[in-house]
């Protein structure tokens, strides 16, 4: 197969600076790093291409002909898996860009190969919340089922201290070498030690409570805070609190997707809220003081003379803390009151003779143009 364009590969374009060459390096390898791809054959090719253009195109010499000749231009200039010593792997890839992943991620610098962490699985739970909760944060407690650290051995899996011991099929480096002859010539790669599974220690006489495994099943109450602003389907991780991780490895996360309740006094608008206000006929005609209810108690509002159906009045800082992208506050939305009028289904002869009278009279014979927009029509003006 051809070999593809070494700018391509990193997603650079031809006159990238020696910056955005390294920075575009950075993301491709933590991309396709075997840590965050276990066992994927094609995310490691990926990563040895990644590392193959970052030798080539970082170099300034090596740049410049491979600028003017392309890939032919490397035959015999070190380039490709020649130039990490004849053999590829990703010891010498780590080794040799060590400070751009400071000898901390995936591979030490000094040639040595990083023990492999155990990490334990996240738990993922969700959590109903009130409009009020959402609006003031809350702090909640949940009991949950999952594997805790072993007190008796502290989670190392062993009987004592002495009994864990340097694992002699790599001799505590955990992964194995691996040479296989290819098309380019003899190529060396690595692999987790399938003794100690990447641990570079075996246990000798195992924990009697836990079984060698540093873990065992029991109940834990984990508490956490919620920010306020959430919305439905948002997930909150709390770093630390899923299961713990076999033979004294990383624990889990949990995981907490936020479901909203049903508020029947309110339908949530992003950061605002919407408010439905029946009134009566009467009071839309003459106007008056009504009581509507906010997410934090009741508020009073004027309703004016001759209000219609459909009108909006907007209480500002009534509504919901907002979140920006950035998961920042970004102010607080508003309490949109959308104005009903409740008409009497039924009246007396004494009613109907004084709605008659009024039906005579010139405001009521000749309605404003205003008077006949319906709540639709009169929500999308006062959104537009």
């Amino acid at each position: 197969m051809a070999k593809r364009d070494y700018y391509e590969v990193l997603g650079i374009e031809k006159g990238a600076s020696a910056d955005e060459i390294k920075k575009a390096y950075r993301k491709t390898a933590l991309k396709y790093h075997p840590d965050r791809n276990p066992d994927n054959k094609e995310a490691e090719e990926k990563f040895k291409e990644a590392a193959e253009a970052y030798d080539v195109l970082s170099n300034p010499d090596k740049r410049a002909r491979y600028d003017q000749y392309g890939h032919a231009g490397m035959d015999g200039a070190g380039a490709g898996f020649g130039g990490f010593g004849g053999g590829f792997s990703m010891e010498d890839i780590f080794s040799q860009f060590g400070d751009i992943f400071g000898g901390g991620f995936g591979f030490g610098g000094g040639g040595r190969a990083r023990q492999r962490t155990n990490r334990g699985s996240d738990i993922r739970v969700r959590v109903s919340l009130t409009l009020e909760e959402i609006a003031n944060g809350v702090t909640k407690k949940l009991k949950l089922n999952k594997s805790v650290t072993c007190d008796a051995c502290g989670g190392s899996g062993a009987k004592d201290a002495s009994s864990r011991v340097t694992c002699s099929n790599c001799n505590g480096q955990g992964y194995v070498m691996q040479v296989q002859n290819t098309f380019f010539g003899r190529m060396q790669s690595q692999t987790v030690c399938p003794v100690c599974g990447g641990q570079g220690t075996v246990i000798k006489d195992k924990c009697t409570k836990c079984d060698g495994e540093g873990c065992v099943k029991s109940s834990e109450v984990v508490e956490f805070n919620i920010p306020a602003g959430v919305a439905e389907g948002m997930m909150i991780t709390v770093s630390g609190k899923g299961n713990a991780a076999r033979q004294g490895g990383v624990n889990g996360d949990l995981l907490v997707v936020i479901e909203e309740q049903a508020d029947p006094r309110f339908i949530r608008d992003g950061a605002n809220l919407i408010h439905n206000l029946t009134i009566p006929v009467t009071t839309a005609i003459l106007g008056g003081e009504v009581e509507v209810p906010t997410i934090t108690g009741k508020a009073k509002i004027n309703i004016t003379q001759g209000t219609q159906a459909g009108k909006v009045l907007r209480l500002r800082g009534k509504g919901l803390p907002a979140i920006n992208s950035y998961g920042s506050y970004n102010g607080t939305g508003d309490l949109l009151v959308v104005v009903d009028i409740a008409l009497p289904t039924s009246l007396n002869s004494e009613e109907k003779e004084l709605v008659a009278k009024l039906s005579q009279q010139p405001h009521f014979r000749n309605p404003e143009k205003s008077n006949k927009q319906n709540i639709f029509e009169r929500m999308k003006d006062f959104f537009n």
